[in-house]
């Protein structure tokens, strides 16, 4: 395990503890034991043996929490789009080719953890890569965030992600039997491909057909939770959310615009939502000559984009739990730009700055099921946290700009990542 015996006491900051009716408070300094928070005390009662580091008056909060997360892409956006299946069996071809394949997604990883996400839910990626960053970051041998692993998803011959960052089922006890081998690679949780998306539609008004029969997510669910596994599914249609609902998933990726039954069948499965405004954001509003989108893709993007943001009003409405993830992978959805998530959340949706920013911290790893270990700061949790200069409460785009992280009780000041400036700048225009 990962072993770290330095003792830091943060002073002179602003406190944001991320708990849902987190008041800024100041006068505080945060006590950290190697990679505990030991105990939060009045400035002028440090105890012996802390190395004092001043803030300088910024603000510290909890480390954000990606809860929707693709690690092996780094969102580049593309003039023709490429084939995953080739790439996937480029790839993970021989034992040089996966070497270099998991050195990519260590490098998404620090690329995460670097712009302020301590933790990280993984919902389909390649072979068992997940798992394997997420051991290597919990030894300590890598840089990277707290990762929640999924690894492969379950699709079907021709639904979304299969071949790629999904197996393909061609029956129920086929689909059960592929559950048990993820298991064997000790996942976190097991990710479902219900629906197609926005690029697997043909037609205009479409997206997120239905591809996975119902007897399969039945099936599936069923052999996941007798073997303690939650299961989370990607839908982006109502009918793909009624059939999550009704056959036993815990999550749903995305949404679409509910009706009272989506919403009974919510409350009843105890099911909370994933919401991801920012991959359907630039098919739905960017221009088609700068999205290189089809008339057909940015159509049903924007019933996408609409789709996500009533089921995440909706639910809130209805005290359903919701958190929030970004989708990362998807074009111009980088590795770096959660906190345009958090942004989002509160301009479409219409929550207030600290109620998205407890849904990207507390909220978030208590659905996660990590809420006895991070997402607060307080006592015994672990000093996942990070500082900004400006802040979040007042604006939202304080977390572009971090400017110190800690994970794992590990300082890392003036944290540098690689932006991608066109990218920026378009999505920019939507601030």
């Amino acid at each position: 395990m990962y072993h770290n015996d330095k003792k830091y006491a943060l002073t002179n900051c602003v406190l944001l503890d991320g708990s849902e009716h987190m008041e800024p408070q100041t006068g505080k300094a945060v006590c950290i034991d190697g990679e505990k928070i030991n105990e939060i005390v009045d400035a002028q009662h440090i105890p012996a043996g802390y190395e004092a580091v001043d803030l300088g008056g910024k603000y510290v909060l909890p480390g954000l929490i990606n809860m929707h997360v693709h690690l092996p892409a780094s969102g580049k956006p593309k003039k023709k789009a490429s084939d995953p299946k080739k790439l996937v069996k480029l790839i993970t071809f021989c034992a040089l080719t996966n070497r270099i394949g998991v050195n990519m997604c260590e490098g998404y990883a620090k690329t995460e953890l670097l712009s302020g996400v301590t933790t990280i839910r993984t919902v389909g990626g390649v072979a068992d890569y997940d798992t394997k960053i997420r051991d290597l970051a919990a030894a300590g041998k890598i840089l990277a965030p707290r990762v929640l692993a999924s690894n492969m998803a379950v699709s079907v011959p021709g639904g979304h992600m299969a071949g790629s960052l999904a197996y393909e089922a061609h029956s129920a006890e086929e689909a059960a039997a592929l559950v048990e081998k993820i298991a064997a690679e000790k996942p976190d949780l097991i990710k479902l491909m219900i629906t197609g998306g926005v690029l697997d539609a043909k037609e205009k008004g479409v997206p997120g057909e239905l591809k996975m029969p119902p007897e399969m997510v039945k099936v599936v669910c069923e052999r996941a939770h007798e073997m303690g596994y939650t299961v989370a599914a990607h839908v982006e249609s109502p009918e793909g959310v009624r059939v999550a609902l009704e056959n036993g998933v815990d999550s749903i990726e995305h949404g679409a615009k509910p009706d009272a039954d989506i919403l009974r069948l919510f409350r009843e499965r105890g099911a909370f939502l994933c919401t991801t405004i920012s991959p359907a954001l630039p098919y739905a509003l960017f221009d088609r000559s700068v999205s290189n989108a089809s008339e057909v893709e940015q159509y049903n993007g924007n019933v996408v984009f609409e789709g996500i943001i009533d089921c995440a009003k909706a639910a809130l409405e209805q005290d359903i739990q919701v958190v929030l993830g970004n989708d990362v992978g998807c074009p111009w959805i980088t590795q770096y730009d959660f906190w345009r998530e958090l942004y989002y959340f509160h301009k479409y949706v219409g929550v207030s700055n600290a109620f998205a920013l407890y849904t990207a911290t507390g909220r978030s790893a208590q659905l996660a099921g990590i809420g006895q270990e991070t997402g607060t700061l307080e006592p015994g949790k672990a000093a996942d946290l990070i500082v900004t200069a400006a802040d979040p409460l007042a604006d939202l785009r304080a977390l572009r700009h971090v400017e110190l992280v800690m994970s794992h009780g590990q300082l890392h000041r003036a944290p540098q990542v690689k932006h991608r400036k066109n990218v920026e700048a378009e999505l920019d225009r939507f601030l």
